[in-house]
């Protein structure tokens, strides 16, 4: 079972999170939701198509000016506690490497910390454990926070994802973080090059097979756009064929910038599945 904020999830039910970025130089939306008027429609938008998490993110991950802890909070910490107060019911995720950070937004209401740099602050998973909210545990190869991957190189991807990804989850449980709330990624794009990605998408099984909830975060991604030879606004066809594919090997959680259209791959994965009736079903019964 996956818990997480109000919500309790059935093993095949897949999950939705929006990503609402609040920074002004997002690799994807170029700042489109840095300000609160159009971030607060985007949420509206997100959870009227079907998403459960919204993902709110106030550094962007990749290199660029310098973001300190208390800007970060500035551009978050009101942020999740209005999301709070006009969605009760939706669970809020934001995406943080810094434990001061944490700490605050989880003050301000937020139900699950998504820790993409994979622990580079020990600390933000205590800050999960004193709050009882849920972690996500993500394979970063070690990088550290804003960098790119430089001729990184793996014995085995999948087993360094695993090794990782297990470790930080249990760490994560032995500190007070609710075993059903926390999950593991493995982080495609971060300490990983293409074909890293690539492979640890062809092999997600191994991490479904764990028992941990699996999240994946493949949107628009460079491993996507490298593949296809596509430039970024061009890369939600090869985004939405990936996470057909991590549908079937049996991923839980879909972190996703086009959420309608998330949701009718995962639908329709589901009902080939088997795990989910067609929503209409009149053909050779008339």
């Amino acid at each position: 079972m996956l818990r997480l904020g109000r919500r309790e999830f059935d093993a095949h039910e897949p999950v939705i999170m929006a990503i609402v970025n609040r920074t002004p130089d997002s690799f994807y939306d170029q700042g489109a939701t840095f300000r609160d008027e159009p971030a607060l429609a985007r949420v509206a938008e997100a959870v009227s198509e079907g998403a459960a998490i919204i993902d709110i993110g106030g550094v962007k991950a990749g290199p660029g000016e310098e973001v300190t802890a208390e800007e970060e909070a500035r551009r978050t910490v009101d942020f999740v506690a209005e999301v709070r107060r006009r969605f009760p019911d939706v669970i809020i995720s934001v995406d943080t490497w810094r434990h001061e950070v944490g700490e605050a937004v989880c003050e301000a209401g937020a139900d699950l910390l998504n820790d993409a740099w994979g622990g580079v602050d020990p600390r933000l998973a205590e800050v999960a454990g004193r709050f009882g909210v849920g972690l996500v545990c993500t394979h970063a190869g070690g990088a550290r926070p804003r960098t790119r991957p430089h001729r990184v190189a793996y014995d085995d991807v999948m087993a360094d994802i695993l090794r990782v990804t297990l470790g930080l989850a249990e760490r994560a449980v032995s500190l007070g973080v609710p075993r059903e709330s926390v999950l593991i990624d493995p982080g495609h794009d971060f300490g990983k090059n293409t074909r890293h990605s690539l492979e640890a998408t062809r092999r997600l099984g191994e991490m479904v097979s764990t028992g941990w909830p699996v999240l994946v975060s493949l949107s628009n991604k460079d491993f996507v756009g490298e593949t296809l030879d596509k430039p970024v606004k061009e890369r939600v066809l090869g985004t939405l064929a990936t996470t057909a594919v991590s549908a079937w090997l049996g991923a839980r959680v879909y972190r996703v910038h086009e959420v309608a259209e998330t949701r009718q791959i995962l639908d329709m994965v589901a009902s080939i599945a088997g795990h989910r009736p067609p929503a209409v079903a009149r053909r050779g019964l008339a």
